[in-house]
């Protein structure tokens, strides 16, 4: 009995831990097939950097020779083989194997008394790099690389010169660049939480360090939303964690319930979902169901009310709540709604105040990198008033999408929805709308413009 309380004693702390663990409301996994596309992208940009590369002066000195370098340019790069993958448990891989390069420079010598000036052309053989990006999470849950280790080496020069080729071969993790921005901008845009309209915002710090496999990078964000107006009022995430077990496509993501819930708990705070129609905002439609409803009502309080305006008022009075099943997404609402007559210079006439619920089904979407969620209403008579009025609203806010965290001019093509109990998963193949070098300068100038 002792050691059972004992083992119960130590397993404690442990049990604590775990459930103490936030889950992600929002997952993705890049798998190789993206690698791929990836790689053609990086290797178009490895060329075009090292074709426009500036390098600084070299100079170097042994006992009474001394020379200067200058006016580097490299007129030719051959990339015989360039492959980039994941390096399980670190991060990611790139190298260049075998490949040739020719470049030409202005050089400055003296020895002694002796003093020559010229132009230098040279070529390299059997050119090769070596890159690991290690990739972690910041204290601010952004992703990190944490360390580049980059090793490159070269087979055989027509031309050798001493300190040339060291110096020149230090640019090595130059050439990481384009590709270690791309995989950072995935996570870390600006900010980790980041404004989706004037009410909501929503955080996509990252909740550990990626996990890294031979077939794919998988990384967990918090995927919350929050009231701009009051950010520290928040909904707790109890929703299940999200399992991919999918490699087909290019990236996955992951969707808990809770990462809708949230965002219609931050619209809910913002009060959003209130309304008053009334007069020329109230629809044809809807006044015409409800004084076809209340019209013996009417004429039972004052029969002269008849021709006056009709408003509707609704309240939710809690946050709509989301359920995903493998039968697809529905989202349930409870609302106070209560009808009044309006005659001109006195007080409005209640005919009816009522709670009301129903269910919708939601269809979710992605355009571009653009997640969005269209309620769709169902045909039930007794819900007729509810899906006039109600619908329209949370459609307006959530038929805008919201970004998920991607590079930008990187979009989803091809999706592809699959709905399990309390998540869904899109899997899908990418389309780059830019060039990695135009996608490398539009991000240089939004931190120069967030800097000021």
């Amino acid at each position: 009995m002792a050691s059972c309380m004992v083992s119960i004693l130590f397993l404690f702390p442990l049990i604590a831990a775990m459930s103490a663990e936030e889950p992600p409301g929002c997952k993705i996994r890049i798998t190789n097939r993206g690698l791929e596309m990836l790689k053609y992208e990086t290797q178009k940009f490895v060329v075009e950097e090292l074709s426009n590369i500036t390098m600084p002066e070299m100079k170097g000195k042994e006992g009474h020779f001394q020379y200067t370098i200058k006016e580097v340019k490299i007129n030719e790069l051959n990339l015989t083989y360039a492959d980039l993958a994941f390096q399980p448990g670190l991060g990611l891989l790139f190298k260049v194997q075998n490949s040739s390069i020719a470049l030409s420079f202005q050089r400055h010598i003296l020895y002694w008394l002796f003093y020559d000036t010229g132009a230098i052309n040279a070529s390299a053989e059997g050119v090769n790099i070596h890159t690991v990006l290690h990739t972690t999470r910041d204290e601010l849950g952004r992703l990190k690389i944490s360390n580049i280790t980059c090793d490159a080496s070269i087979a055989k020069m027509k031309i050798k010169f001493t300190g040339t080729l060291g110096c020149f071969l230090v640019q090595g993790p130059r050439i990481c660049h384009g590709f270690l921005y791309v995989k950072e901008s995935q996570t870390k845009m600006q900010r980790v939480r980041i404004e989706v309209d004037n009410y909501v915002g929503i955080d996509y710090s990252l909740l550990s360090d990626p996990v890294v496999t031979s077939r794919s990078l998988d990384m967990d964000f918090r995927g919350m939303f929050f009231e701009l107006g009051n950010e520290s009022n928040t909904l707790v995430n109890s929703a299940i964690n999200p399992i991919v077990r999918e490699y087909d496509r290019m990236v996955y993501l992951a969707l808990s319930e809770y990462f809708f819930d949230s965002g219609l708990y931050s619209y809910y705070k913002a009060g959003i979902f209130q309304m008053n129609i009334a007069n020329e905002h109230m629809p044809k439609d809807l006044e015409m169901l409800l004084r076809t409803t209340y019209f013996g009502i009417i004429m039972m309080i004052n029969p002269a009310l008849v021709e006056y305006p009709i408003s509707l008022q609704l309240e939710l009075n809690s946050a709509p709540k989301t359920t995903v099943k493998t039968s697809g997404v529905t989202v349930a609402i409870t609302a106070i709604v209560t009808v009044m007559v309006l005659p001109p210079g006195k007080a409005p006439v209640q005919l009816s105040s009522m709670t009301m619920e129903a269910k919708f089904n939601a269809k979710v979407s992605m355009k571009g990198k653009r997640l969005a969620v269209h309620l769709i209403p169902l045909q039930v008579p007794l819900k007729t008033m509810l899906q006039i009025s109600i619908v329209p609203i949370i459609n307006n806010w959530t038929k805008r999408g919201v970004a998920i965290p991607l590079a930008d001019g990187m979009d989803f093509i091809e999706e592809v929805v699959e709905y399990h109990n309390g998540y869904l998963i899109i899997g899908a193949n990418l389309h780059f709308r830019k060039g990695l070098r135009e996608m490398i300068e539009r991000k240089i100038q939004a931190d120069a413009e967030n800097a000021i």
